[in-house]
């Protein structure tokens, strides 16, 4: 394997994938920008079962698409996305190259996608295998998330002694190797603070980068509190899933996935993933 100075792939490019639920009015000018990053060769939008015109706007821009039937949140979206990645790569044509680092980027970004950048260097540098976004402070103010923030922050910190600033941000360029490490990737809203435990705990490098990106924050009114406190629970159970026994939870949540899919496309009921494509 190809290996640069810190052990990750010589080379590599960059792949952007970008979960998306009914964001047909932001999602085409979030893949433009992301198609203009360095290094950025592909982008693959996952339409997490939107009911508007998200993956056809996603398509305009210029992403490949693929399709969940129906919403099975961010995690599965993004490994989704990381698996249509790795097919596109294993069949590809010309010679065999390394595969590409991943980038994970929200869909609500739109031109601010273009500042996404520095997340890049680090991981394609060798400098680390994970990088997470660190918002402007005004994001911080409107985010209103401070409570949830508080335990993701505090439960990273007592899993792997390391304490991130913004550990909800879902803005993160991360190694194949690492992204392969944290597999199943936590369901829900603690998809970001699995995520950032099993790649600290496997002994790869996160480091945190300041970039001028910008999304819609949260409210106050009902519906965003509501919002919360799912996001609350969904964060709470990822920490105890990695408390205790992680690697037997992490067994039983992938075993009871395949269950489920196998069991679904039984019953005719789902499909697999499609891609969805232009016509030539």
């Amino acid at each position: 394997m190809f290996r640069g100075e810190a052990g990750g792939p010589e080379g590599a490019g960059v792949a952007v994938v970008i979960a998306a639920k009914d964001e047909a009015p932001r999602v085409g000018s979030t893949v433009r920008a992301a198609r203009a990053l360095p290094g950025v060769d592909l982008v693959v939008v996952v339409d997490d079962g939107s009911a508007d015109r998200t993956a056809d706007v996603a398509l305009d821009a210029g992403a490949r698409v693929l399709r969940h039937s129906r919403n099975r949140g961010k995690g599965a979206a993004m490994e989704t996305g990381a698996e249509g990645v790795r097919l596109i790569e294993a069949h590809g044509d010309g010679a065999p190259r390394p595969p590409r680092h991943l980038l994970f980027l929200d869909a609500d970004l739109e031109a601010t996608a273009a500042a996404a950048a520095p997340l890049i260097e680090p991981v394609t540098g060798g400098k680390a295998d994970m990088t997470i976004a660190l918002f402007p402070a005004t994001r911080t103010r409107l985010g209103g998330h401070g409570f949830v923030v508080r335990l993701a922050r505090g439960g990273v910190r007592k899993a792997t002694g390391w304490e991130p600033e913004q550990p909800l941000n879902g803005q993160r360029c991360v190694t194949r190797a690492a992204f392969e490490t944290a597999k199943p990737l936590a369901t829900g809203f603690g998809v970001e603070t699995g995520l950032t435990i099993d790649v600290l705990r496997a002994g790869f490098r996160v480091l945190e980068v300041e970039v001028p990106l910008e999304h819609r924050a949260t409210g106050t009114d009902l519906r965003a509190q509501w919002h919360r406190a799912h996001q609350f629970a969904d964060v709470a159970r990822a920490l105890a899933v990695r408390e205790f026994r992680p690697t037997a939870w992490r067994q039983w949540d992938r075993t009871r996935e395949r269950a489920r899919t196998v069991g679904r496309q039984l019953a005719g009921k789902v499909g697999p993933m499609s891609w969805r494509n232009r016509p030539k």
